[in-house]
């Protein structure tokens, strides 16, 4: 049975429990299998020797979420080749293909947890009783070690620190 942590989170103006452990810098990260697009299955092992900047959001189409998004697409633009950024939602593949282009983010990678919710349990940001996934960030090094970890103690409104994930993404490329 996975771990509950409650109050962990306020989804609105309600406190809220998140099911699974909370990941810590330094652990390595623990893998998935989630849907890509077209329902291909996608897992961090799929990323060999690439930086990733791992993002879990509730749904691509909310405001923050998709502000977000946008923001770390537009981010990508001046990372180089070896740095991938992967948003993870429980919108369906079709979905999140469909708010990409409509959105004109090609710069991220979509995947979605509907079926197992093995990113949210993995990751300690499934909401319990909602369904959705909790914002949060984790920068993940070239051997899937995590070395930045942002969990947003308020969902829907905050967004992360854009200036610390990018500081901790190229202080790995260094």
């Amino acid at each position: 049975m996975p771990t509950e942590r409650e109050n962990a989170i306020k989804f609105g103006d309600k406190p809220a429990t998140l099911i699974g452990d909370e990941v810590k810098v330094g652990q390595k990260a623990p893998d998935f299998t989630a849907a890509g697009p077209g329902l291909a299955p996608v897992s961090l092992k799929d990323y060999p020797g690439k930086v990733k900047v791992f993002l879990t959001v509730p749904s691509l189409d909310t405001s923050v979420c998709s502000t977000e998004t946008q923001k770390f697409s537009q981010m990508a633009t001046g990372f180089p080749d070896g740095v991938k950024i992967l948003v993870a939602s429980m919108d369906l593949p079709f979905a999140q293909a469909r708010w990409c282009g409509a959105q004109g983010v090609d710069n991220v990678v979509c995947i979605s947890d509907f079926r197992e919710k093995e990113v949210g349990e993995a990751f300690g940001v499934l909401i319990k009783g909602v369904g959705l996934l909790s914002r949060a960030v984790f920068v993940i090094d070239q051997e899937n070690v995590i070395r930045y970890v942002e969990y947003l103690p308020e969902v829907p409104l905050l967004e992360p620190d854009y200036d610390a994930v990018k500081a901790a993404v190229e202080g790995l490329l260094k």
